[in-house]
């Protein structure tokens, strides 16, 4: 829990760093920044997509769009997947381009995870219905492998890919809005060329529903959020609130994992799940269905999954119209929970008691999930600004540090690492944040 992936590659790698979700990068946070550097300098990212039939223009980086951020052959890289529906492969000293941008047929929302165990590979999905395996050892990104979410079935809803997949002994972990959530045995290697290779086979796929669930809310049953990994245990939600937990221990000797925790929250749960030490979950829930289930809970939850037939420890309401609640991501820090809403209050609540102990109110909605590295707290808001705080002293309001200005609201997570902060704008460009020398 809140520790680096390994010691392999060093980076933030995936959304939130690590398999808990509880990793955010690594200081200095700058202390007064400017834009080093604004990707791309030609225009912005920007293509044409289409949601229930309507096509309208996407521009820059959306939930979550946090970049990847590591080293490798003595360069600091930034991997990211954008609403120009490519994956760009920058030098995060400069901001050029490492390799060639790799196309999509659609636009790109969630964050790129980078293989953790050393292999040059780069995994992400898109809303053209693909999840890829990208090679990044050669003068141009190439893809090595595809899961198309209609290859597998049943399925509901979509099939896009917005989640950010997870990779833990050789099996990748990801679910899609097919509403299914797949393991892929990834079987890496290297070929006689020296170049990396892939043989993926797909070992397991569940339906992210069930019945009671179905009769409850409808088809709406979609994966949202990245899987969550707490040693043997695999946790993730839905579109329709169910919160699962799967034991994964006999995956290496073929045993299918086994359902070991289920909670329904009530209303759509898209942000990834948190969990602390002593491996609470932290959930933060939508209102859009204006279930009876969702306004006796609330829409921010902390459960025990050791207690599967009572887990409920607390609950906080915030729910002030239709469309409200949360879509960030908590964030652990100390004895808080920190959870940005869609109304733009920042809620710093007592994780024992479930008290709110300060709230933050920033231009709505709050969609950015809160990074927080060396004690400040980075987060975008939708004015456009990506604004740090200092949140040393969990007791007291936190106090701004800095902000910066951006075109357009900021629904993209930050990455902080040595020294930088990286952060999409819906204004269609990335932005590198660092003090001047």
């Amino acid at each position: 829990m809140g520790d680096p992936w390994g010691d392999v590659v060093p980076g933030v790698l995936t959304f939130r760093g690590s398999p808990t979700r509880r990793w955010h990068g690594t200081g200095p946070v700058p202390l007064d920044p400017v834009v080093a550097w604004r990707f791309p300098v030609d225009g912005p990212m920007c293509s044409m997509s289409s949601v229930a039939g309507v096509t309208d223009e996407w521009c820059g980086l959306g939930w979550t769009g946090q970049p990847a951020v590591f080293e490798r052959d003595g360069r600091t890289w930034v991997v990211f997947g954008a609403y120009d529906a490519r994956v760009h492969f920058l030098d995060g000293a400069t901001g050029e381009r490492l390799l060639p941008d790799f196309a999509t047929a659609d636009i790109i929302k969630g964050s790129v995870t980078v293989d953790p165990d050393g292999f040059p590979l780069v995994y992400v999905g898109s809303r053209d219905d693909r999840l890829r395996v990208l090679a990044i050892d050669r003068h141009r990104p190439v893809e090595l492998w595809v899961l198309d979410a209609a290859d597998t079935a049943p399925r509901l809803w979509n099939n896009d890919w917005d989640a950010s997949p997870l990779v833990v002994d050789d099996h990748l972990f990801e679910g899609g809005e097919n509403s299914r959530f797949h393991v892929v045995r990834l079987n890496r290697s290297y070929g006689d060329d020296g170049l990396v290779v892939v043989d993926p086979e797909l070992v397991w796929d569940v339906a992210g529903w069930d019945d009671d669930l179905l009769a409850e809310v409808g088809t709406n049953v979609s994966i949202e959020n990245s899987p969550v990994i707490v040693g043997d245990t695999l946790y993730f939600a839905n579109s329709g609130g169910l919160v699962q937990g799967w034991d994964i221990a006999g995956l290496a000797g073929g045993v299918e994992p086994t359902l070991v925790f289920r909670f329904w929250a009530g209303d759509d749960i898209d942000a990834t799940l948190v969990p602390d030490d002593e491996g609470m979950l932290y959930v933060g829930v939508e209102y859009e269905r204006e279930t009876g289930r969702s306004q006796e809970l609330g829409q921010i939850l902390k459960l025990d999954p050791g207690r599967p037939d009572d887990p409920l420890v607390w609950a906080v309401t915030d729910r002030p119209f239709v469309g409200s609640g949360v879509w960030a991501t908590p964030a652990v820090h100390r004895d808080l929970v920190i959870v940005p809403t869609a109304s733009g209050r920042v809620h710093g609540i007592d994780r024992a008691s479930g008290a709110i102990r300060w709230s933050l109110d920033l231009p709505g909605p709050v969609w950015s999930s809160p990074t927080i590295v060396d004690d400040v707290l980075v987060i975008g808001d939708c004015s456009g600004r990506v604004r740090a705080f200092d949140v040393a002293q969990t007791a007291m309001p936190p106090t701004e540090l800095w902000q910066v200005p951006t075109g357009k609201c900021i629904e993209a997570s930050a990455a902080v690492w040595d020294g930088t902060v990286y952060i999409g704008s819906r204004d269609g460009y990335l932005y590198a944040l660092r003090d001047v020398p």
